[in-house]
């Protein structure tokens, strides 16, 4: 079998090869591109994740507490060699991340006084940093750094900011005297301080300023006679010879790992690293870390982003498979005379296969290479899919053989008509299909996904449960159609009749079930979209249950007030909530032994009003919105966790919580699985009605204060939160140094919007876009592939029609009854399949790391009923088009030659 002739071959049959080259190139370009795309987005996504946290979140903190170093002590010698060897001693795949660090020591701020400060009456406490490598990120704008050498007797020297400085009165040459005070805040052991020198940071966004206290900011007080609270930068010496002379110094070391060096695909590594440094820590440091946080969250959505695109690429690739076997057959069926005849001329059985596979060969991996070095192109890192590609590579090569092999020694045979009783070989392949479906899917409910890992077997379930369906679906597919045809033969006319009729004998088990692999993976990826959607809606209100929420420590009672008389405000309500307070048995507060529970104190009328202002789906509990003050215990809404323990104490008559100091009895009035406002990981709460409260001498003060309007401006929104704030601790709320800290301002749309956006959202989104869009045009394509099976048959029934009267208008109404069963059974089965898929993957797929944990809920989509008719609605226009494109290229003589096959 020489080369030239395959080639030949090839070139006869060009659009044919053309067609299977085209999807060898597909399978290999998906295959090795899409895995780096998936890991550019997953890369960006990480690196938008961890640039929105707070850049000291991100630092890996190692500090001493604050103490009075002996007087042999040289703290920054002994700093500088504990600063490499912690860096040392960290797990590689951390120490490989970090890209900046930084060491400091501190005093502790002491009183400072001076005529500067006294002039405009300032209360001023100073604490001192040594820092390296200032004088590189900072510019001297006036006087001197301060010396590193040290002389006795000489002042301290310090350098600040040059806007702290001007903000308090303070220039280069100012003197000053630092130490500590009585309890009258008097100067008891000043020892002078001079400011030697100003700076301006070259880059505000530079870690270096980040250690806390701040350098470049003054920490306002808050209550009256409290102190202004600053920084200044002192000599490494002088920082020395004052610890050796007893005053307390903190050191720290502070190293920051780059967005950059995390690699997304080696998060758990670098997560067991965090846990390792804390274990491993050294027994007098300190480790504060926060990264392990959004990494843990990014890592949940990653997981589960990759397991959802793993089940989506099953789907694709095998209607890609299906697409692949279609080709090979309607090739090896357009050429079935060639290899018929080869075989009465004396040909071995496998002698039309070798023929096959040589013309394969010429074309399958050229193709396969190609697609292979355009997945190459795509940006991202690579994944290790050589084998894979190679195994697609040689499966693809051999279909045509394979399909040739299938060919019939005989002559043509009828392939219009589907037999009442199948064969056993097809009726044992089928319910072995059946049975290895259900088999599959009960494995899927009982083990689950292990998310982040592709198990081949439980991945394919839902390919398996889409061929279960064609099946199904093909088996009932001729008997409607039958009784349409017999009512057809009573009216006048042909058209519907014998539509009817060849509809009805059609042979389309492979395509029909290509069809339906390819609508179910797009209706799937549509179904679960809709529902993370929806559940995001759920998650936001469960967040913000009104337009905005403020949050805070506690506000004084006219914030509410305050707030309602700002622009856009319809309605504000009050909020507390404690977590892990005792439950008690008496009024006394006998413990009684339970759990430590969180309690949310709601105005059960005002927050009914938020949530309707606010058009919320919020139903607030009759027990808590009726409830009136009265003699006897309040009735409370608890967690079922609750309920029980109560139960089980014999206290759910009667018992005891705390809030702000105060005990209120309650007893319970309901139950409810979770509530907004209570955090979601939490199965213990108490709501209680704050309308009913008993009066008392002391008033619960709000945490939070949630408010209904339109165009809210979240400035003045927090303008007011902290003014309420300040105007509750002026009241003698908090006393001495205690500051409270700002308040927070969400609103439902931010929260819903973060929700969608950042982390792996991105590879989320491009896994339901390419499913979807994937799904549809390969079914599509599917569907064409459906048409051209049966076109020649369909070309020879149309010229013999043609020659007895049949009209064109006719004969387009014929094709259009023909076809429309074909393609409704195939969509409406695939909208089907994907309909129902994600009420079986849905608890195994972990989606709601998307979600804030709220669990994502999938339901019947009325948009699902219009997408699919005018999915339906394409599919047949394309049929039909597909049809008619393929007739124009026949003519009547043609179709009609004696012997000619379908």
């Amino acid at each position: 079998m020489s080369v030239g002739a395959a080639v030949r071959r090839v070139r006869t049959y060009g659009g044919q090869f053309l067609l299977l080259a085209v999807l060898t190139l597909v399978v290999t370009l998906l295959i090795s591109g899409v895995p780096r795309l998936v890991n550019r987005l997953a890369e960006q996504g990480l690196r938008a994740q961890l640039v929105s946290e707070p850049a000291a979140r991100r630092d890996l903190s190692y500090s001493t507490g604050v103490v009075d170093a002996p007087p042999t002590a040289t703290v920054m010698g002994n700093a500088q060699e504990r600063f490499d060897a912690l860096a040392e001693k960290m797990p590689s795949q951390v120490r490989s991340t970090v890209a900046e660090r930084w060491y400091s020591a501190d005093i502790v701020p002491a009183r400072v006084v001076g005529p500067d400060l006294k002039a405009r009456n300032l209360l001023v406490d100073l604490g001192l940093r040594t820092l390296p490598d200032i004088q590189n990120a900072s510019t001297l704008v006036d006087g001197a750094w301060p010396s590193e050498t040290y002389v006795p007797d000489r002042p301290i020297e310090v350098a600040l900011d040059v806007d702290v400085a001007r903000k308090l009165n303070l220039r280069s040459g100012s003197q000053l005297r630092i130490g500590n005070t009585d309890d009258k805040g008097r100067l008891l052991d000043g020892v002078p301080l001079v400011v030697s020198g100003l700076f301006r940071p070259v880059d505000r966004a530079n870690g270096i300023w980040d250690g806390l206290p701040q350098l470049l900011q003054i920490i306002e007080p808050v209550g009256d006679g409290q102190p202004f609270t600053i920084v200044g930068v002192v000599a490494q010496s002088t920082l020395n010879k004052r610890a050796a002379e007893g005053w307390p110094v903190q050191s720290n070391w502070r190293y920051r790992p780059g967005v950059d060096q995390i690699d997304a695909q080696n998060l758990d590594q670098m997560i067991d690293g965090l846990q390792q440094m804390q274990r491993e820590k050294p027994a007098d440091l300190t480790l504060t870390q926060g990264i392990d946080v959004p990494l843990r969250a990014f890592a949940a959505q990653i997981n589960a982003a990759r397991t959802l695109l793993a089940v989506i690429a099953a789907g694709v690739l095998a209607t890609l498979a299906g697409l692949i076997v279609l080709a090979a057959s309607l090739a090896i069926r357009r050429r079935r005379s060639e290899f018929v005849l080869l075989r009465a001329r004396g040909g071995a059985a496998t002698a039309g296969a070798r023929r096959s596979l040589a013309e394969s060969v010429l074309v399958v991996p050229v193709a396969a290479a190609l697609g292979w070095w355009l997945g190459a192109l795509f940006p991202g890192a690579p994944d290790p899919t050589a084998p894979y590609i190679i195994g697609a590579t040689v499966l693809v090569t051999l279909a045509l053989p394979l399909a040739t092999l299938a060919v019939p020694a005989g002559g043509a045979s009828r392939r219009d008509l589907i037999r009442v009783r199948p064969s056993a070989r097809r009726l044992t392949v089928e319910v072995s299909l059946l049975l290895l479906a259900g088999l599959g899917a009960v494995l899927l409910r009982r083990r689950g996904l292990t998310l982040g890992e592709v198990d081949p077997l439980l991945v394919s379930v839902p390919v398996l449960l889409a061929i279960a369906a064609a099946v199904l679906a093909l088996r009932a597919y001729p008997w409607p159609l039958l009784l349409v045809s017999r009512l057809a033969a009573r009216t006048r006319g042909s058209v519907a009749f014998l539509g009817t009729a060849r509809a009805g004998r059609a042979a389309v088990a492979a395509p029909l079930v290509v069809v339906v692999l390819a609508i179910g993976t797009a209706a799937f990826c549509a179904v679960v979209a809709a529902g993370v959607d929806a559940s995001r809606d759920r998650a936001a209100e469960r967040i913000v249950p009104a337009d905005a929420v403020i949050r805070g420590e506690r506000f004084a009672p006219d914030t509410v007030d305050e707030l309602g008389r700002l622009p856009g405000v319809r309605a504000v309500t009050r909020v507390v909530n404690q977590e892990d307070e005792r439950l008690a048995s008496d009024e006394v507060g006998t413990d009684a032994r339970l759990a430590q529970t969180d309690v949310l104190l709601v105005d059960g009328p005002g927050l009914d009003t938020v949530a309707r202002a606010s058009h919320v789906e919020l139903p607030v509990p009759d027990a808590v919105r009726t409830a009136r003050p009265g003699p006897g215990p309040l009735p409370a809404i608890v967690s079922p966790a609750v309920a029980a323990d109560l139960a089980k104490a014999g206290l759910h008559d009667s018992a005891f919580i705390s809030v702000q100091g105060q005990r209120y009895e309650f007893r319970v009035a309901g139950t409810e699985d979770d509530f907004p406002l209570v955090s979601e990981n939490t199965d213990r709460f108490v709501i209680l009605p704050w309308q009913a409260l008993p009066t008392r001498t002391t008033t619960p003060a709000p945490s939070s204060l949630l408010i209904a309007g339109d165009s809210l401006d979240t400035e003045a929104l927090r303008r007011a939160g902290d003014q309420g704030q300040e105007r509750y601790q002026r009241n003698g709320a908090f006393s001495g140094r205690d500051r409270l800290i700002g308040v927070t301002v969400d609103t439902r749309e931010d929260v819903r919007r973060d929700l969608g956006d950042g982390g792996a959202n991105g590879v989320l989104a491009f896994g339901f876009l390419a499913g979807a869009v994937g799904g549809s045009v390969l079914g599509l394509l599917a569907i064409a592939f459906t048409v051209l099976a049966g076109a020649r048959a369909r070309g020879q029934v149309l010229s013999r029609l043609r020659t007895l009267g049949l009209s064109r208008r006719q004969w387009r109404g014929l094709l259009l009854v023909e076809l429309t069963p074909l393609v409704a059974v195939s969509v409406l089965t695939g909208a089907v399949v994907g309909a129902v898929l994600p009420l079986l993957l849905n608890p195994v797929l972990g989606l709601s790391a998307f979600t804030s944990g709220v669990p994502v809920q999938v339901a019947f989509e009325p948009s699902l009923v219009a997408a699919v008719l005018a999915l339906g609605a394409v599919a047949l226009g394309f049929a039909v088009a597909v049809e008619a494109l393929n007739n124009r290229r026949l003519r009547l003589g043609e179709v009609l030659r004696l012997g000619e096959e379908s």
